[in-house]
């Protein structure tokens, strides 16, 4: 394929026109051609009235012509006189412009025209030109030299075939008038359209300018690493949804928006990742610490043959047994939460809510005698359809956390109820409460209450991450209310119907 070939957009080196310039061409030069069509039309049309009209006053003229003809010669009965034409249109009866060619049964041609009041005698060679035009009974139209387009007609008059002719001048100074005034009219008309178009084009194509603006801006704001805010925002009155491109614009922002949400979330994320891996290594830190130097006291009684290597290498060995279930459950709690992110690990069924809260009651009586324990549920099992030793699991974390960030004699009450749709059970504490500061994070992965790390009050911190990723996992919420003397936690779950005169499970 040829250059010559290619279109002109895609030509190298051509600059590809804009969307005004387009639509400015395109609107202009169809109204130009529409316009240009009527003139045309108008022009067509009006020349066949004027020749209609010229046709029928040369008849006329043939008509009085005839008249002097035969009045000149006497009559019917007078007899041949020769005439010429400047003796008949000496009658009077033609108008100005009229031209008149006799020709006698003798083959004499004369010719003359009427220029205002005078006669003028035409010459040989425009007298041949005019009988160079029409024959007997036609019309033509012929050009003669030093007086222009006439339109003439034959007609037989006794001993004479006169050739009248009127001037086309009049006819072509109309249309050339028209012409004129239409082309004049038409280039007015299309500047004031270009400048009209322009203005109401660029007013249009201002929201999409707007739109072009902002995408440039935002995409020169860097979003590979760190914390990412786009600001940029479609003015809101480039932005009407009611208007086509108005719909562009606010389909922008929206789009903006919901980046930036993403942008958040994604340093949120990163920020939550850099904390749990911080955590996370911390934790497992501790008891590998441990058990390496359990590990480093036992190897080392061991190669200095102390006496009491036995009873050193058995406590080591303790040691070493409870720091290794430590990290196990570390880890296992770990896979707890990743597979309930990925929607694993539920087994659904019947769940009775009021039996799993009196037994987590129980063990929690065991647990810490040392607290005073109460339940109050309906008389009505409440069911709910989830996975039974998952929401057991949610009900013990809570009781334990109750138990370990609480001092000896607090009173910890559970309730489980049905409230409307949902079934919901409650543990209440009359212990100082948690701490404004951690309150919003409470639920948070290795967040902690109490900040040390003491395995009595500090624990790992994912005890209640653990309930919030189970609750969320079978569609409910999980809520704290504190303050000092009053703290409640909240667990929402879907409830299920009981079935109709069921008694409670615990009961059978």
């Amino acid at each position: 394929m040829t250059t010559d070939a290619l279109a002109p957009s895609a030509r190298p080196g051509r600059r590809p026109w804009s969307l005004q310039a387009r639509l400015m061409v395109t609107i202009t030069g169809a109204v130009a051609l529409i316009l240009l069509g009527v003139a045309l039309a108008m022009s067509t049309v009006l020349s066949n009235v004027l020749q209609e009209n010229l046709n029928a006053r040369l008849n006329t003229t043939a008509q009085e012509t005839g008249q002097s003809l035969f009045e000149l010669q006497g009559g019917p009965f007078g007899q041949s006189v020769a005439l010429t034409a400047a003796d008949v249109l000496g009658e009077g009866r033609q108008a100005s412009g009229a031209l008149l060619v006799l020709r006698s049964s003798s083959g004499a041609d004369t010719g003359a025209i009427v220029d205002g009041d005078t006669i003028t005698e035409l010459t040989p060679r425009q007298i041949a030109q005019v009988l160079a035009g029409p024959q007997e009974a036609d019309r033509s139209t012929v050009t003669v030299d030093g007086l222009g387009e006439y339109r003439v007609g034959a007609f037989q008059s006794q001993n004479y075939v006169a050739f009248v002719g009127l001037s086309l001048s009049e006819v072509q100074s109309t249309i050339t008038q028209l012409i004129t005034t239409v082309l004049l009219v038409t280039a007015g008309g299309l500047l004031i359209l270009g400048a009209a178009i322009a203005l109401v084009i660029r007013a249009g194509l201002k929201p999409l300018r707007a739109v072009a603006d902002t995408a440039t801006r935002v995409a020169s704001v860097p979003m590979s690493e760190g914390a990412v805010s786009i600001n940029e925002r479609v003015p809101d009155a480039e932005a009407d949804d009611r208007t086509e491109i108005g719909r562009v614009g606010h389909a922008l922002n929206t789009l903006l928006d919901h980046v930036d949400a993403s942008l958040d979330a994604r340093q949120r994320n990163e920020e939550r990742m850099r904390r749990f891996v911080a955590d996370a290594s911390h934790e497992l830190r501790t008891p590998l610490a441990s058990i390496r130097g359990y590990s480093e006291l036992s190897l080392r009684a061991l190669r200095q043959g102390e006496t009491t290597v036995v009873e050193t290498t058995e406590q080591s060995l303790e040691r070493i047994q409870a720091q290794s279930l430590r990290m196990t459950r570390l880890v296992e709690d770990l896979l707890l939460l990743a597979r309930l992110d990925e929607g694993q690990e539920l087994v659904y069924g019947t769940v009775d809510l009021t039996r799993l809260a009196m037994e987590a009651v129980g063990d929690a009586v065991v647990a810490g005698p040392d607290h005073t324990w109460g339940l109050d549920a309906e008389e009505a099992p409440v069911l709910l359809a989830g996975d039974t030793a998952r929401l057991h699991q949610v009900a013990a974390n809570l009781l334990a956390n109750a138990r370990t960030h609480t001092p000896a004699g607090t009173t910890v009450a559970v309730s489980v109820l049905q409230d409307g749709t949902d079934a919901v059970l409650r543990v209440h504490d009359d212990g100082p409460g948690v701490d404004p500061a951690v309150q919003d994070e409470l639920f948070e992965r290795f967040s902690r209450a109490d900040r040390s790390r003491a395995r009595k009050t500090g624990g790992t911190g994912l005890g209640l991450s653990i309930a919030r990723a189970i609750v969320e996992a079978h569609g409910g919420s999980i809520s704290v209310r504190s303050t000092p003397g009053d703290t409640t936690f909240e667990v929402r779950l879907p409830a299920k119907p009981a079935p109709p005169e069921s008694g409670s499970p615990a009961a059978q």
